[in-house]
């Protein structure tokens, strides 16, 4: 605002002294004539001139952008699995009790026949049904034969499983052990053994002996 209002000042002065000094002419009398086209004329050039010379444009300085982030932040998500549920009781198992008959260690007299049976409880989350088996697993079957179940056992009953046997007809210690198994013959539960010791039998001949 300063700039033009000095322009406009400036004007006004060269215009006052163009006006003052302008181009003479004598007319016939020998007066000085002034030509005031010629001073009009000279006066608009020189205001045009100062325009041109005043006038600087400014330069419109454009306001920083501001950046707006839109970007949306990636959460990562960690999927954890579940680990597969453990249970201690498939569906079926046995548990044994304790020794109702021939506690280990018994000593027997070679070739006795005896009944050995143990106290079980049914802890799986199924019945045994009828035609599971309670069948030799290892060590001296003892002339031992299958016992086919003929009732079924519900989950949680306690029962006695019990097997004939006949004593070895060799001293020493002998041990049977006996497992239940499902209709496909698959045993579960735990192990039951029984382990006795046999005198009057025949001595047994040392291994490597001639």
């Amino acid at each position: 605002m300063k700039t033009r209002i000095a322009s406009i000042l400036a004007l006004l002065i060269v215009g006052a002294l163009l006006f003052s000094c302008g181009t003479n002419t004598p007319d016939q009398n020998g007066e000085t004539v002034v030509d005031i086209d010629q001073v009009h004329t000279q006066a608009v050039a020189t205001y045009a001139s100062s325009l041109t010379e005043t006038l600087v444009v400014n330069p419109i300085t454009s306001p920083t952008p501001i950046i707006l982030r839109t970007d949306t932040p990636i959460v990562i998500t960690a999927t954890i699995e579940a680990s597969p549920t453990s249970t201690s009781n498939p569906c079926y198992n046995l548990m044994y009790i304790d020794d109702v008959t021939i506690p280990d260690g018994t000593v027997m007299k070679a070739g006795e026949v005896f009944v050995k049976t143990w106290k079980v409880q049914n802890i799986g989350g199924c019945a045994w049904r009828t035609g599971f088996t309670f069948r030799h697993y290892g060590g001296d079957p003892m002339r031992g034969n299958t016992v086919t179940l003929t009732e079924a056992i519900q989950t949680g009953s306690i029962r006695d499983l019990s097997v004939q046997l006949v004593v070895p007809s060799e001293n020493g210690s002998f041990q049977s052990a006996w497992r239940m198994a499902d209709e496909n013959g698959n045993f579960f539960g735990d192990t039951l053994t029984v382990e006795i010791v046999v005198e009057g039998g025949a001595t047994p001949v040392p291994t490597g002996a001639p």
